[in-house]
């Protein structure tokens, strides 16, 4: 679990147009928001 300050790992997701995208991307840029739905998908 991640606490407030900390680093986050590199990580690469699938793009709602199927494209990979990496944190280390947006590396420079102030602000990144990573907003996942955990139950997408799901049927729960």
């Amino acid at each position: 679990m991640l606490a407030i300050g900390d680093s986050v790992p590199d990580i690469t997701l699938r793009s709602h147009q199927n494209q990979e995208v990496s944190l280390a991307s947006f590396q420079g840029d102030k602000w990144v928001v990573l907003h996942t739905f955990p139950l997408a998908f799901t049927g729960g």
